[in-house]
């Protein structure tokens, strides 16, 4: 049975940064949970991370980008760099099903297992099931709005987790300002 349980976004806009998760956790058509928390602060709360994919293996890379935030003073890009590098090569780490949103207040990035780091042009990234449908709302309401970032990623949210069936219960809001 496939568990479905995520759906992230984070936007960055004139030096603030915020995140919003979604709380739901579905165990094949069934809800199982409703308030999990997919929103870690890091770095003495100047990085958010939202994850997507195995819990156990979303908790474990998210450990991995803390050490790697350590050694590099809070760089986000380069702690990324080389959690994606080490993540491609490691045979343990190879083996872990999960993305990362990571933003900090000048960066919005997604970082994937195959050795991917994709930082957003527009400052907005999104992860698991209902991200389509988050990211579309953000870019809506960024080119519509004047909402600040972590009001429209409370709405990205809520519209994903209209259409998413695996999106949904308490919506979880992070900022950076």
């Amino acid at each position: 049975m496939d568990i479905h349980a995520t759906t992230v976004i984070g936007i960055v806009r004139n030096g603030k940064a915020a995140m919003a998760a979604d709380g739901q956790v579905t165990l094949g058509e069934t809800i199982v949970k409703s308030t999990a928390r997919k929103i870690r602060k890091l770095y003495s709360g100047t990085v958010l991370v939202g994850f997507s994919g195995t819990g156990a293996d979303a908790f474990a890379l998210v450990e991995r980008l803390e050490e790697k935030l350590e050694a590099a003073r809070g760089n986000l890009p380069r702690a990324a760099v080389d959690l994606a590098r080490e993540w491609r090569t490691d045979k343990y780490l190879r083996q872990l099903q999960a993305l990362l949103a990571a933003v900090d207040r000048e960066h919005a990035l997604i970082i994937g297992g195959s050795g991917e780091i994709v930082e957003a042009e527009d400052g907005i990234v999104s992860v698991g099931s209902g991200q389509a449908y988050a990211l579309a709302a953000a870019r809506a309401l960024d080119r519509h709005t004047k909402m600040g970032p972590s009001k429209m990623a409370l709405e990205s949210i809520a519209v994903a987790s209209g259409i998413c069936i695996y999106t949904g219960g308490d919506i979880q809001v992070e900022e950076l300002s």
